[in-house]
């Protein structure tokens, strides 16, 4: 399981630049009037009330008992986990009030310490900045020989893979959408959580609701990937660090320092 980049990401982010500028009705300038702005302001809060409407359609018709989502952990609230690289912490503020089964999958495999000992095996800075990613369960093994980045978390409990569904909250709603895009979901606002420098993200193959335990740092703003991976929280302090990681390099810890009684449906 891995986030794939090729040389297709520089067209799709010169597409992605091009699609929002086009797109774009807002204009500035120098003599609009007060009608205009009365009515940019209309359609933006008419465009986030069919939002609203279209999520809350999408989660009224989507069996939460189906997809296990009620068994998964969830954080009810922020968390922050630090994790340490070559003796080095990263602080990571964890967002449980915009993406609670995201976040709280992440908070309950760290104070499993499910992240201890496993390697950074993908790290992606040329031909621009893109994603450190790690959270390979096999890679624990020092012995290990097969391809990082296959593998998920097996729950012990269950002895099955857990996966979570891909949870993102566009703008404007209350809640978020589930084991959708939001191009599938035809959500056109931005999500709450997105893909700034420093954002930490749940790392999936093509099947929208596949992510399990690997994860990735943006090393830069990644805005083509807003709607189609789940942002779960940003590094607060040590981004030096992340800019420092290199592939092969091991997480010493990770550990959950504060909101860990925000955790729900956790466990060891």
């Amino acid at each position: 399981m891995q986030l794939k980049i090729s040389r297709f990401v520089v067209a799709l982010v010169i597409v992605s630049v091009l699609m929002l500028s086009g797109c774009s009705t807002k204009q500035v300038t120098t003599d609009s009037s007060s009608a205009s702005t009365a009515t940019e302001a209309s359609t933006q809060t008419s465009t986030e009330a069919d939002t609203q409407a279209l999520t809350q359609k999408l989660l009224a018709s989507k069996d939460t008992s189906e997809t296990g989502m009620q068994d998964l952990p969830r954080l009810e609230g922020k968390a922050t986990v630090v994790m340490t690289v070559k003796g080095s912490p990263i602080t990571i503020e964890v967002d449980g009030v915009d993406a609670p089964i995201t976040a709280g999958n992440f908070v309950d495999l760290v104070n499993r310490g499910v992240y201890d000992g496993l390697v950074f095996h993908r790290v992606i800075r040329q031909p621009q900045p893109f994603v450190v990613q790690g959270g390979d369960p096999q890679t624990k093994d020092p012995k290990f020989s097969g391809t990082a980045g296959t593998g998920s978390f097996t729950d012990p409990k269950t002895g099955r893979i857990r996966y979570i569904p891909l949870e993102i909250k566009p703008k404007g709603s209350q809640d978020p959408i589930y084991d959708k895009t939001f191009k599938e979901a035809g959500i056109t606002q931005p999500p709450v959580l997105q893909h700034k420098l420093g954002a930490v993200a749940m790392a999936r193959s093509q099947m929208p609701s596949s992510a399990s335990s690997q994860f990735y740092f943006a090393l830069a703003d990644l805005g083509f990937l807003d709607g189609d991976y789940a942002v779960f929280g940003n590094v607060t302090n040590g981004m030096d660090v992340v800019n420092k990681i290199q592939q092969g390099d091991r997480i010493d810890s990770a550990k959950v320092t504060k909101g860990l009684e925000h955790l729900k449906n956790g466990g060891k």
